[in-house]
């Protein structure tokens, strides 16, 4: 019992910035689940691909009601992902945990660096530079923090091809990993699809979601889900990451880009950390 209550309130805070980022909450999950309940690094990243599978269709519910999600993208970049994710699983059961570890340590810095450049890229006012509309002042007058979110942008058949390979590319080093894709593909919507960091999230989420499931089964398949653990952590996780889902139109651009880039780099260290002074 102390261990279910445990996780479900690990999974309140999981599931916050999960909503709020577009991250599956793998890169917390990981490292929590290899550290804090002394899992195998295979069963870490097979529990964090089941639990996140919650998480993220938590948070995208929310976000297509707040009509911030590029469904079309997500659908395609996710479905992309699904056929790829077993792929990374594979490899992972063929690597020692070190270098799993090791992996996800490199990929969640080198996108947590590159979140930060274009984080301190963005002005600070507005979103992408813009300055707050009707709507934002009126928030102002009225003591509210809201920002003036653009309409999702119609995308182009070259642009769906990028997501569609950012899903690809998500899904084997999701798979891999056990983080999602989301590290992954959040950069690659921002640099590669070129769309704004409020719908780069959401949609990103949606397509973490249905990556998430093909690598879960594949995992499960083998026998590295802790089911009681994931669904704990799914339970504190899931009103979280619809809450917090809520809160993105609050928040400005550059300060989204900042604190996504900086968790990512604590994360990193963290299971750097793990691996090569505590493990």
């Amino acid at each position: 019992m102390i261990r279910f209550l445990l996780a479900a309130l690990c999974g309140v805070g999981i599931g916050g910035i999960s909503g709020l980022l577009g991250v599956g909450g793998g890169s917390m999950m990981v490292p929590l689940f290899r550290l804090g309940f002394g899992m195998s690094a295979l069963a870490a990243t097979g529990t964090s691909l089941f639990t996140m599978i919650f998480t993220s269709v938590a948070g995208s519910v929310a976000h297509i009601r707040n009509r911030l999600c590029i469904v079309p993208l997500g659908l395609i970049a996710g479905a992309c992902g699904a056929l790829t994710a077993p792929l990374g699983v594979r490899l992972a059961t063929m690597s020692p945990a070190w270098l799993v570890m090791t992996a996800t340590a490199a990929v969640v810095a080198y996108s947590a660096i590159t979140m930060i450049r274009k984080g301190l890229a963005v002005p600070k006012t507005g979103v992408s530079g813009s300055k707050l509309g009707n709507a934002g002042k009126a928030g102002k007058a009225g003591g509210a923090t809201a920002v003036e979110v653009p309409p999702a942008p119609k995308l182009s058949r070259k642009q769906y091809a990028i997501g569609a390979v950012a899903g690809l590319v998500a899904g084997v080093a999701g798979g891999y990993v056990g983080l999602g894709g989301g590290f992954l593909m959040v950069p690659i919507f921002l640099s590669g699809v070129g769309i704004s960091m409020k719908h780069a999230s959401p949609t990103s989420l949606l397509a973490v979601a249905i990556l998430a499931m093909s690598g879960a089964i594949s995992q499960g398949a083998m026998g590295n889900v802790d089911i009681v653990v994931g669904l704990a952590t799914a339970a504190g996780s899931i009103p979280a990451a619809m809450g917090s889902a809520n809160l993105i139109k609050r928040i400005p651009e550059r300060s989204l880009r900042l604190g996504f880039g900086m968790f990512l780099l604590f994360v990193a260290a963290l299971m750097a950390i793990n691996e090569f002074v505590v493990g």
